[in-house]
């Protein structure tokens, strides 16, 4: 009887700590590798090819986002991405999302020089926006912490470029 009562205790406590453990695990969802800390909701495609392909199946926009780890610019722009909710809802939504930390072989992506952090738009015919651009004329792709708000409307217009044009 001993026996039979300890093996119920540790099956009882197996259940609950493997409950516990999904519970733990559901309330904090591991933060994507994709991601990169840029939204942890967000589905992010891997490849720039698969972006195109996604973008022009879905009929949305493709974000493409240039980043280094080690940049400090990246890092505080990264934040007030991540931090502000319309941009997430936005990108979740209604666009595929892509961050890279190398170039692609597509040089449209770098019409002004290969620098960080630097976000372009891709329409769903798969043609590089250079028609939406940042504030800055030297680096036309670059956005920082204080553009969000210019970044927001840059996203709302790449949006209605596919309902006017395509």
């Amino acid at each position: 009887i001993m026996l039979h009562s300890t093996l119920a205790l540790s099956l009882l406590l197996i259940a609950v700590s493997s409950n516990l453990a999904m519970a733990i695990k559901k309330e904090k969802r591991a933060p994507q590798t994709l991601s990169r800390g840029w939204g942890d909701e967000i589905t992010w495609v891997q490849t720039y090819e698969e972006g195109l392909y996604q973008a022009k199946k879905n009929n949305k926009p493709l974000m493409v986002i240039h980043h280094l780890e080690d940049c400090q610019y990246c890092q505080a722009l990264k934040k007030a991405f991540a931090e502000n909710e319309e941009i997430q809802e936005m990108a979740q939504n209604n666009f595929v999302m892509l961050n890279l930390m190398h170039e692609t072989t597509d040089k449209n992506l770098s019409p002004d020089g290969q620098y960080v952090p630097r976000i372009m738009f891709v329409d769903p015919s798969l043609t590089v926006r250079a028609d939406i651009t940042g504030r800055y004329s030297n680096r036309l792709y670059t956005y920082e912490p204080q553009d969000i708000p210019f970044l927001i409307e840059n996203m709302k217009k790449a949006l209605r470029l596919i309902q006017t044009e395509l």
